[in-house]
């Protein structure tokens, strides 16, 4: 979920510190040799090990090579300053609440009432959840984030690399991440693990859409869309709502019904009791001030808006 709309971080009090970070973790990825090709990767390329991981696991050579060749393939510092700060309870939910954003809303289901009625029609899923999801992920749309989301799941991925923890400890999280250092390594180890399976998503939704992916931005945990699916989501669970022959989750047809069918998947139906709601949109965002947040947006939406 693209929670960067909630909250301002400082990055100007953080550059210092996350630059000397940057410059560590080019240094932990360099210098690594390909073998098998007789190829030797210089710190030009900062993804060495990474790349060959990739590649190992089935990605075209040429292709990765060329995709991480690119001069926007950096270390996306601030979307690991972004996420070592992120605490779910300091977030704002009350915003969406508000009258203002109750209004917005309701206009967005007039606006895309035909494609929130199929959806609502298709997967059984009111059409008043649908915009709230929207309105909270992605402010109906307008806020979709501005990470390169495959340099975000790459820079967490990278984590994999024992030397890169050691530094960025050093450097940043021993002073700014809570808890010990046993506890940051936990931390550390299963945000790359789970990045690095998002990644390989990822590729592998851009090879079968036919997508460009310095296009696609998204959130610092590397959700993406209107949805702010994450990437093995997107494979999961996305649809051609608009029936254009891809699936774009920019666009709100295919978004809507995405989202539809996500909560279809999991459970959702007509007359679902309030906490049988409940326990469904945790699947969406394991957070209860989340999904507290949905209802009680959609029941705001279902009693003011007009019929």
């Amino acid at each position: 979920m693209n929670f960067t709309m909630l909250f301002r971080y400082s990055y100007r009090e953080a550059t210092p510190r996350l630059l000397s970070v940057a410059v560590l973790c080019f240094i932990c990825l360099i210098g690594y040799s390909d073998k098998a090709k007789g190829e030797t990767l210089t710190k030009d390329e900062p993804y060495a090990i990474l790349q060959d991981r990739l590649i190992r696991d089935g990605f075209e050579r040429s292709y990765i090579r060329s995709l991480y060749s690119r001069p926007e393939m950096t270390l996306d510092q601030r979307a690991l300053a972004a996420y070592f700060s992120h605490r779910e309870a300091t977030l704002n939910y009350d915003q969406f609440l508000a009258r203002s954003s109750i209004d917005q809303t309701i206009d967005y289901l007039g606006r895309h009432q035909k494609a929130l009625k199929q959806a609502q029609s298709l997967y059984g899923v009111e059409e008043e959840v649908i915009s709230a999801i929207i309105l909270v992920e992605s402010r109906l749309g307008t806020f979709v984030g501005k990470h390169l989301v495959l340099n975000t799941l790459s820079t967490l991925a990278a984590l994999d690399d024992k030397d890169c923890r050691d530094m960025l400890w050093n450097a940043y999280a021993k002073q700014k991440s809570p808890g010990s250092r046993k506890k940051f390594e936990t931390w550390a180890r299963r945000k790359s693990t789970w990045a690095y399976g998002e990644l390989k998503a990822f590729l592998q939704y851009i090879e079968d859409q036919k997508v460009d992916p310095y296009s696609i931005r998204g959130s610092y945990a590397g959700a993406l869309g209107i949805a702010q699916f994450i990437p093995s989501s997107v494979l999961r669970f996305a649809q051609d709502g608009n029936r254009d022959g891809q699936i774009n989750l920019f666009q709100h047809a295919d978004a809507i019904e995405s989202i539809a069918n996500y909560l279809k998947q999991h459970g959702w139906r007509p007359g679902l009791k309030r906490h049988e709601k409940f326990r469904i949109l945790l699947r969406y965002n394991h957070s209860k001030y989340y999904a507290d947040t949905i209802l009680k947006v959609a029941e705001r939406l279902e009693k003011l808006r007009p019929r």
